[in-house]
């Protein structure tokens, strides 16, 4: 058994600190301020040496949650050796064969000077600015899997994403409401659509939660009804409940198509998959997801403005939306650094010389981090991110299927929908460029592994019923 098992758990000052961070990373801009990624950074990495001295003088241990997610490790350790390696000055015959476009590009830079060694990539500065934000990314991954090894444990991270969320949703949405719903809220963050991508994490995960507290009693009589229902109402569940309404307000407060359309598409998804995986389908979860789809759209969406939203969806038009020209211009750039990429962060900086005589340009991001990354990264460098994501995917699919943990499946479930959610979402948005989000998507990617590999002993029963 785990050491962290026995007595008071040696790491539980690094989880305190690590659930802090849960929290904090959001709200100053969404970590997305030089300060801001430095100081989230900096806390990563003084909980990851905490655990290593603590390892090295034997008082923390791993576990088998961690070995048995080596794949998606593997993966995120290959990423930062290859990201680091950009950063590599190279021989100018080894950097033409390898990137000849950079090379190109490092000798006109030179000029005159000549030129013996240049790196992979074009921005020095961005790059070492990503390959730190991406070490501290896999090691709060890792820190996760360490230290999520109590059930207990893992509630408590759930519910901090819950706590988050509502606490973004509380403030972002009176804002919104307070200007008589003539701006759209985006909380503590910049951006609406980054702001919508961050609530539909937090409520991918509380939906898991609740998912994994639901039971199949049935009311067979009017009495039993309103017994159970009476017992729901009361029970810490129904304020859970709550919670999720008021971040769905809020979600629909920010007028962001894809962050709620990604947010329904998700439910849809990870619903369907549950209730096909599921051995034992019971009715409050069918009922459930069929509250969270029509309640909160027709019924919440009706008085907080959902229409607004569909009728943007509905004005959207091509020639009113130039992001199809930012991809146009990413797409440019990954034909010239096809395999290796232009250097993880570099895009502000490479994409000016794609848009010409454009006035003012068009963005510094790619509003598509599939597009961003490939430009960035390459293919080597998309295909170690894009099968870390995917094998996180399948293990929260693998858990729908063979977990029969309430908690366990629950959890499996937010992760599953929050994996879809941010999937569907980055295709027109640069979400995973927001510190924050990325921080607690990697939360989500090791729930994924959490849930399928957690100890198997035997879930507490549950004590009360749904009517």
């Amino acid at each position: 058994m785990d050491a962290n098992h026995a007595g008071a758990s040696p790491t539980r000052h690094l989880f305190a600190a690590y659930l802090a961070l849960l929290l904090l990373a959001p709200i100053p801009l969404g970590s997305n301020r030089p300060w801001a990624w430095a100081l989230l950074e900096l806390w990563v990495f003084i909980l990851a040496i905490g655990w290593l001295y603590g390892y090295m003088r034997g008082k923390h241990h791993g576990n088998a949650v961690f070995d048995k997610s080596w794949p998606a490790l593997a993966c995120g350790a290959l990423w930062l050796g290859y990201v680091w390696f950009q950063l590599v000055p190279l021989p100018l015959d080894v950097l033409k064969a390898l990137s000849p476009e950079a090379a190109r590009w490092h000798e006109l830079a030179a000029g005159s000077a000549g030129l013996e060694a240049a790196p992979l990539t074009l921005d020095r500065h961005g790059t070492l600015q990503g390959a730190l934000k991406s070490t501290a990314y896999l090691a709060f991954f890792g820190l996760s899997l360490l230290l999520l090894n109590r059930r207990e444990r893992v509630t408590a991270a759930a519910f901090a994403l819950v706590v988050s969320g509502f606490a973004q949703a509380m403030f972002g949405g009176l804002s919104a409401l307070a200007g008589s719903l003539g701006e759209s809220a985006h909380g503590t963050f910049v951006n609406r659509n980054h702001y919508a991508a961050y609530l539909v994490m937090c409520l991918s995960i509380g939906i898991g939660v609740l998912i994994a507290n639901l039971t199949g009693a049935v009311s067979r009589t009017w009495r039993q009804f309103f017994r159970n229902l009476i017992a729901l109402i009361l029970s810490p569940r129904m304020l859970l409940r709550l919670a999720l309404v008021v971040m769905v307000i809020a979600l629909v407060l920010t007028r962001s198509r894809m962050g709620n359309s990604s947010f329904f598409l998700s439910l849809l998804a990870a619903g369907a998959i549950g209730l096909a995986f599921s051995k034992r389908a019971t009715r409050s979860m069918v009922v459930l997801i069929a509250s969270l789809i029509v309640i909160d759209i027709f019924i919440v969406g009706a008085t907080f403005g959902v229409e607004r939203v569909l009728e943007r969806v509905e004005q959207t038009r091509m020639e009113t939306e130039d992001r199809d020209e930012i991809a146009h211009y990413a797409l440019n750039l990954w034909r010239d650094y096809p395999v290796f990429g232009a250097g993880l962060g570099s895009f502000h900086a490479v994409i000016p010389r794609y848009w010409g005589d454009i006035p003012g340009g068009p963005y510094t991001h790619a509003h598509n981090d599939y597009l961003q990354f490939a430009g960035e990264v390459g293919v080597i460098g998309a295909a170690l991110l894009g099968a870390m994501l995917l094998m996180s995917l399948l293990a929260a699919l693998r858990a729908q299927q063979v977990r029969t943990d309430p908690l366990m499946r629950g959890i499996s479930f937010g992760s599953m929908m929050g994996i879809i959610a941010l999937m569907i979402h980055s295709a027109v948005d640069f979400s995973l460029q927001i510190p924050a989000i990325a921080l607690t998507f990697m939360l989500v990617l090791a729930l994924a592994w959490i849930s399928l590999h957690h100890d198997r002993s035997a879930a507490p029963a549950h004590r009360s019923a749904d009517p």
